[in-house]
């Protein structure tokens, strides 16, 4: 299983980025150069898991060419460090496939939710209010909610490669996950989705309240995962913006307690989103 995760994650990231492409070109076509610029703007942010690949490139020894810069730019930097995945794997020792697979894991973890899910909520968004019968936008979103599941299973699978004693989780286990963090997304998405239909920019509102709670709640953590005080404040509240839609453990040590709150918190979120 454990080399079937990244040629899967890379066979999921064509799939989306594909679908995306295909969904630029849907609007140019069509005229509707508002979704169009929207579309495109869901592109800029996935631009820091391309700058952070670099960096890391840089701080591995490996100098990055022209080439390879050129890839970064494309937003294609992942899936170059994919393919040094799978080559380490016919030829390369453990540890070192297991360092690289970590880098990609988090990397993709992180453009999947600066990227592709601001690209999923608006999809969501054009099937839901604007164009029903939209066959390329619901095609999108579909496939970035999968990609979107799969990054975060992904990463939940490396981190079990890292305790000591841990193997591969099976296929089941896998399947499991992935069905569970499908869920828990397209619920959300959909009942904030719902919502901005009905109230247009209250949603904002709804999202912000969520936002506070979660990034208070994760500073009475005391999280220790940033040292420095400015960037342990910054991490917070991003975390706290990601739990807007799922949940991240970042403590090590049993978390039931805490997916408790955050699952009473959320239930209570969808409820008011689609009561309202």
């Amino acid at each position: 299983m454990r080399g079937a995760v990244p040629r899967l994650s890379l066979a999921l990231l064509a799939a989306e980025s594909g679908a995306r492409l295909c969904a630029i070109i849907h609007y140019l076509v069509r005229g509707q150069l508002g979704w169009f610029g929207l579309t495109i703007a869901c592109l800029v942010p996935g631009y820091a898991a391309q700058l952070l690949s670099i960096l890391w490139f840089r701080a591995d020894g490996r100098s990055p060419g022209c080439w390879l810069l050129a890839l970064h730019l494309l937003q294609l930097g992942l899936w170059k460090r994919y393919w040094d995945v799978l080559r380490l794997e016919t030829g390369g020792g453990a540890g070192e496939v297991l360092a690289q697979l970590g880098d990609v894991c988090v990397l993709r973890l992180l453009e999947a939710l600066l990227q592709t899910l601001p690209h999923l909520l608006l999809q969501a968004y054009v099937v839901v209010a604007v164009d029903p019968a939209g066959f390329i936008p619901g095609v999108s979103a579909g496939l970035s909610l999968l990609s979107l599941a799969w990054a975060l299973v992904s990463y939940s699978h490396f981190t079990c490669l890292l305790r000591p004693g841990h193997l591969s989780p099976p296929a089941a286990v896998i399947l499991c996950l992935l069905l569970w963090r499908t869920g828990m997304l397209s619920t959300r998405v959909l009942a904030l989705v719902l919502f901005a239909r009905l109230y247009s920019f209250w949603v904002f509102a709804v999202a912000g309240v969520h936002w506070l709670l979660m990034s208070f709640w994760l500073v009475a953590q005391q999280t220790d995962i940033v040292a420095q005080p400015c960037h342990w404040r910054l991490f917070n509240c991003l975390l706290g913006a990601v739990y807007i839609f799922c949940y991240i453990n970042v403590r090590p040590g049993p978390s039931k307690t805490r997916v408790a709150v955050f699952y009473a918190v959320s239930t209570w979120n969808i409820l008011y989103c689609t009561w309202m």
